[in-house]
């Protein structure tokens, strides 16, 4: 937005979400001045106060929970949800009127995303909310406060007319990327640009090393950006090469989405605390579980930020009213977080190891697609091995960020795993300086590089995007048609881009009811767009199943070509383009999906 005052870095966050600002028209190419917005929130019944994260909770009050003039913030009085600290706190007294976690639901194909399904598992009395209504009103209450505390009254520098950047995990894939678009259309922010988390880090990065970044890595060095934060583990690799006597950043691999972060290591340490209650004669119901995961992630964290406290009181409400259930006391140890955290999800493996899995159970609860092997260093070699079929090449610098990483305990850990899996290298640590706040700070520098003015990273799609092709061959009964895949875009097409497949001729179904198979893979870097792959299963996901009638007569069969398209705000487009006469049809990602 060429006319914007300021440029906004917005880290939607699992856990907290940040907003990060600084002049559009700043000269400063490498520092950078950017500020980190104290945004307004309830922190507690009729206490409104700024803050620099934004807890990314929403809770949906009960008629007779909090009084209404409680709820009242600077800039509206009807409160229908709360969002941030108090959200977070009365939740965790409270849990089946908690939203958490609703970033991760957007990548979750087992649900319908635009239904109102969250809490999820809330009784029926509860109002809900789809995740990307969740996300959506977290959005909202950031714009709000920026304009609240920012814009005032000046219409020129409200959020809806600077140039905002949303941060999104790399591992999100083109539909939860365009799930997070419509999230911000619907809190009257249209106009984002997508960024993905890693990148963003390392950017923040820069902006804190100032001209010394140069000094700290040099050509040939394979960056590791892992970052954790409180529901995904994401995975990054940039390769610094010398060009032309320039050090030139190119982000060359993506992990898978992997759900597993701050909220598993919550609920490990609240099963560790509720086997201790047991042992004294308090057994929890399933609701006091779900209060003693929220609890027990306050106390991990004041145990992994002081090393002085080796002891973090808990207290859980009793069954029934407070009045007569009581209060339910016990206690988080540093020994019990240490064991359970650091031996339980970073063990020491060896570079061959990969996720445990055994037999699954049949039938299963429907939620969120949590990793059966919670240990991250196995999910780390697996990411380390798995770059096409070119030689494994081991990091020789890495980087930390999100806020599981903040403990210098898991630093250590990660640190060591990594140096045993290479014997001549010696492996360096980028020093970061703020781990919460660094993806924002890294969103609004990646707007001054995009103006030129700092140093960009080359990226790219983070996954090469396939459609799936029903082979023409003869039916044969009992067996269903092969399917091949279409590669359609490959992984590092840039934004702003396009590209026809006009050397191959499809045919579309249009008029009648049609699925369109999405596929998706973070391993095949090579492949070309137009290249059909026969034996896919391996190495290539299916990411979502779309159903839908496209116009036309019914029954109609149309040659077409397919056309690609990635935009500049980084959403994927695909189309059929009608040979005969030019006509097309959009597949849309958005629309009601069956998995």
């Amino acid at each position: 937005m060429s006319d914007a005052k300021f440029i906004v870095g917005i880290d939607l966050g699992t856990t907290n979400s940040i907003l990060a600002y600084t002049e559009a028209e700043s000269e400063a190419r490498e520092a950078p001045d950017i500020h980190i917005l104290e945004i307004s929130q309830l922190i507690g019944p009729g206490a409104v106060a700024g803050r620099e994260m934004l807890p990314s909770f929403i809770y949906m009050p009960g008629e007779k929970d909090i009084a209404s003039d409680a709820l009242e913030l600077p800039w509206h009085g009807d409160v229908k949800q709360i969002v941030g600290e108090l959200a977070r706190n009365r939740g965790a007294e409270l849990p089946q009127r908690l939203i958490s976690s609703s970033k991760s639901w957007l990548c979750q194909a087992m649900v319908d995303r635009n239904q109102a399904i969250l809490p999820w598992g809330s009784p029926a009395e509860v109002p809900k909310l789809s995740p990307v209504e969740a996300s959506a009103a977290i959005l909202d209450h950031i714009r709000r406060a920026w304009n609240h505390t920012i814009a005032r009254d000046d219409a020129n520098l409200i959020l809806e007319r600077q140039e905002i950047f949303l941060t999104v995990p790399a591992s999100f894939d083109a539909v939860a990327r365009e799930l997070t678009v419509k999230a911000a259309a619907m809190a009257q922010l249209p106009d984002i640009t997508l960024l993905e988390e890693p990148q963003a880090a390392f950017y923040a990065w820069i902006v804190a090393s100032g001209d010394s970044w140069r000094e700290a890595v040099r050509p040939g060095d394979l960056v590791l950006v892992c970052d954790l934060g409180g529901g995904t583990s994401d995975f990054s690799l940039i390769r610094v090469s010398d060009v032309s006597g320039n050090l030139e950043l190119e982000r060359i691999a993506v992990g898978n989405h992997i759900l597993i972060g701050g909220d598993n290591m919550d609920l490990a340490l609240a099963y560790a605390v509720a086997k201790q209650m047991a042992a004294a004669g308090q057994k929890l119901d399933s609701w006091q579980m779900r209060a003693l995961w929220h609890t027990c992630r306050s106390a991990k964290e004041k145990i992994l930020a002081s090393s002085d406290a080796a002891v973090v009181p808990i207290s859980v409400l009793g069954r029934g009213s407070s009045l007569i259930g009581g209060t339910l006391k016990t206690e988080l140890s540093r020994d019990v977080v240490e064991q359970v955290i650091v031996e339980g999800f970073f063990p020491f493996c060896e570079p061959e190891s990969r996720p445990q899995t055994g037999p699954r159970t049949g039938i299963q609860e429907t939620g969120l697609a949590y990793e059966a092997d919670p240990a991250v260093t196995r999910h780390l070699a697996q990411f380390l091995s798995r770059q096409d079929d070119r030689p494994r090449e081991l990091p020789t610098a890495v980087l930390f960020n999100g806020g599981v990483m903040k403990a210098p305990l898991l630093q250590r850990q990660v640190t060591e795993v990594l140096a045993s899996w290479q014997s001549n290298a010696e492996l360096r640590v980028l020093e970061s300086s703020n781990l919460d706040l660094a993806v924002a700070t890294g969103a609004a520098y990646y707007g001054l590089a995009r103006r030129g003015r700092g140093v960009r990273i080359r990226s790219g799609l983070n996954k090469a995007y396939y459609i799936g092709v029903a082979a023409s061959l003869p039916a044969v009964p009992g067996m269903p048609t092969p399917l091949k895949a279409l590669c359609v875009a490959p992984f590092g097409m840039e934004e702003g881009s396009s590209t026809e497949l006009t050397e191959r001729e499809f045919n579309l179904i249009v008029g009648e009811p049609a699925k369109f198979d999405f596929l998706g893979s973070s391993v095949r870097t090579d492949d070309t767009e137009g290249s059909l792959i026969e034996d896919w299963e391996s190495d290539i996901e299916p990411i979502t199943t779309i159903e839908t009638t496209l116009d036309g007569t019914y029954g109609s069969v149309i040659p077409v070509s397919i056309q690609v398209k990635l935009t500049e705000i980084g959403t994927l487009e695909l189309w059929c383009v009608s040979r005969q006469d030019g006509s097309r049809w959009k597949l849309e990602f958005n629309v009601r999906e069956k998995a």
